[in-house]
């Protein structure tokens, strides 16, 4: 089924046209409550069937749902970053998926921090294609110690963002987003994962994770708590309007001040 902007322009330069349409209808998605809400129970039920699980970067494990996949790459696309922070290495299919686009564009790494970088999870990083863009760090995400080295890896004037998806206790997050925000640069995201849980009732939370994180003690409320404290940062309109069948709404947040 085609929209009526696609009807008819085809042989004229639409670029500007299309992108403003794409705006109008993320945002018109993100006040859509009655889409949101049928999307968070749809996903609730997928992850009966471990969803998230099911996919892969380059053959290796992403554990991301497709619309989020497609938001990171859409943010690192428009910014450019020279590095790119991640929190949560798990399989490693994430910081290999960013270090492909990287790759795509012709600079930058990804940093994957993890406080446990277990050996076959490092064998599939360090043995792809996309390694020569990785620097994995094993360590709390908010020790200093760990942040330290981090930092050691960021070259001075770099652009930077940072994706957390480590623990997702409220306290830890909103550690993380003291920590790792400041290193964003301006015009950066700061990306904060699995924020749907702060809009789940407490019989659809997952119980089929390490830890249980119910609403209070989750992502999304951390990032409340640091939006209230520090105005460097905004949830940006249209990525987080149009994440629907998304772990992450509400979560892409970006650096709108130095």
């Amino acid at each position: 089924m085609k929209h009526g902007l696609d009807v008819g322009y085809r042989r004229l330069d639409d670029r500007q046209k299309f992108a403003a349409f794409q705006k109008e209808k993320a945002l018109d998605l993100g006040a859509a409550e009655d889409v949101f809400e049928a999307s968070k129970h749809l996903v609730v039920r997928l992850n009966d069937f471990a969803y998230a699980y099911q996919w892969t970067w380059f053959g290796v494990p992403i554990i991301q749902l497709p619309a989020d996949v497609m938001a990171t790459q859409e943010v690192i696309w428009a910014f450019r970053p020279d590095v790119i922070i991640e929190t949560g290495v798990a399989r490693g299919g994430s910081v290999l998926f960013m270090a492909t686009l990287l790759e795509a564009m012709g600079n930058g790494i990804v940093i994957g921090v993890d406080i446990d970088i277990r050996a076959h999870n490092r064998d599939s990083i360090e043995s792809h294609p996309m390694a020569g863009r990785v620097r994995l760090v094993e360590g709390p995400s908010t020790a200093p110690e760990t942040l330290a080295a981090v930092r050691d890896l960021i070259p001075q004037g770099a652009r930077v963002m940072a994706v957390l998806d480590s623990d997702h206790s409220r306290d830890h997050v909103l550690d993380e987003c003291r920590a790792y925000g400041p290193m964003v640069t301006e015009g950066g995201y700061l990306v904060v994962a699995d924020t749907l849980l702060g809009h789940l009732e407490p019989e659809e939370t997952p119980t089929d994770r390490s830890k249980l994180w119910e609403r209070g003690d989750e992502p999304l409320a951390a990032v409340r708590a640091y939006l209230a404290e520090d105005d460097r940062f905004e949830p940006d309109p249209v990525i987080n309007g149009k994440l629907v069948l998304s772990s992450s709404p509400g979560g892409y947040l970006r650096r709108i001040k130095a």
